[in-house]
């Protein structure tokens, strides 16, 4: 016990004598790496996060997509929900959904993983980031649906508007949202999107109605999942869930019923009170380091 204790703290001097002093003081200080919070602004623990993740049907964790520790708690959260119910499906927006059959032929051992990796439309960041997912609930034999339309779509309507999508073949339509389908342009994230780009180049309608064809489709790609009465976590960017719109919007119209958790992700640069600016954003508010690691 003794010996252990002094490799410590050799450890500790190595460490504080090879870095920089006061930023491994302030470290040391802080001690913690992330918050959980409910929006009422009171500290959650990771275990209190799981319970209210087996109250609900859907469990939302809106990411920063490049922050590499959102994504390590991404993944926690999928062990524990995983270990509570074995059907548990994963869905994503970092998959396409004309990515489907790749992912089920990679899930079902008939294609490699490398054959994988280089058939399939990956993020820059999927081999930090998201492949630990994938692997775990492939490794678990969880159900993965890519939810995303995909870009190519998106892109199309972001410059010629919704209605450029009518004339596209069946096979093509297969990847989408079915048309027509409605899109609040009075949402407030909607909104803030607009005054965002104001003055841009592009127009801003059309930025939105790719946006809500985002929302949408991913929103459709689980109304199989939940009519079978399966779990669902699904991970997306925080702008796709936040202040229980884009996705939660299209699932409440078609299921007014189905119970919803929506974790949202900011940064701070301290993690003992939440921002009143967050309350709202989501059920649970994960706040992170503002000098947390990002992967790009």
């Amino acid at each position: 016990m003794i010996m252990l204790k002094v490799i410590k703290i050799i450890l500790i001097v190595s460490f504080i004598t090879s870095t920089n002093f006061s930023f491994c003081l302030n470290a040391l200080a802080q001690g913690e790496a992330y918050q959980f919070f409910s929006n009422d602004g009171k500290k959650l623990e990771f275990q209190d996060v799981l319970k209210r993740t087996q109250k609900v049907d859907i469990t939302f964790f809106g990411e920063l997509h490049n922050n590499s520790l959102a994504h390590w708690l991404q993944l926690q959260v999928l062990k524990g929900m995983a270990a509570n119910d074995p059907e548990l499906v994963l869905a994503a927006e970092f998959f396409e959904r004309d990515d489907q059959l790749n992912i089920d032929e990679w899930f079902a051992g008939k294609m490699t993983e490398k054959n994988f990796e280089t058939e399939a439309k990956l993020w820059n960041n999927y081999k930090t980031d998201y492949r630990p997912l994938m692997q775990f609930a492939k490794d678990h034999n969880l159900k993965f649906i890519a939810s995303n339309v995909p870009r190519k779509y998106a892109s199309l309507v972001s410059r010629s508007g919704i209605t450029s999508l009518d004339s596209l073949s069946l096979e093509a339509k297969s990847y989408f949202a079915r048309l027509p389908f409605e899109i609040d342009m009075s949402m407030p994230g909607y909104i803030a999107m607009k005054d965002m780009m104001h003055g841009g180049p592009m127009n801003t309608d059309f930025m939105v109605q790719a946006q809500a064809l985002k929302d949408a489709t991913m929103a459709e790609s689980l109304f199989p999942s939940i009519s079978a009465g399966h779990k669902i976590l699904h991970v997306n960017g925080s702008y796709h869930s936040k202040d229980g719109e884009g996705i939660l919007w299209y699932l409440k119209k078609e299921f007014p019923e189905l119970k919803m958790l929506n974790i949202h992700t900011v940064t701070q640069d301290q993690l003992d009170t939440l921002n009143p600016d967050y309350k709202k954003s989501g059920e649970i508010i994960l706040v992170l380091p503002s000098d947390s690691h990002e992967s790009y």
